[in-house]
């Protein structure tokens, strides 16, 4: 399942491995259709890399921090540093291929 992150988690969870973080919100149609390829991408992963969730709406300054500007948004870091940055849905083939690539 995806872990929820903000502002007292996040640097700790990015830290160490790797982590795809979806930027998104509740009221954006395209992020409630990116969800569940998220539940499934965390799923098939499973303690290989971590998948988390950052609501825009509530942690702002994180959004700001890495230049989120459109939602979805997803953003895949290895050790802390940015590794790819999708926007838009993207499909289970292609984020669960860009996280073992990560690995």
């Amino acid at each position: 399942m995806a872990k929820v992150l903000g502002k007292d988690n996040f640097n700790d969870t990015i830290a160490n491995g790797v982590t795809l973080v979806d930027f998104w919100a509740e009221w954006c149609g395209p992020c409630r259709m990116q969800l569940p390829i998220l539940e499934e991408v965390s799923e098939e992963i499973g303690e290989k890399a971590t998948v988390g969730k950052i609501n825009v709406d509530h942690e702002l300054e994180l959004a700001q921090r890495f230049g989120v500007q459109s939602i979805p948004t997803l953003i895949l870091f290895k050790d802390g540093e940015i590794v790819d940055k999708m926007v838009g849905v993207q499909a289970k083939e292609t984020l669960v291929d860009k996280i073992n690539k990560a690995l």
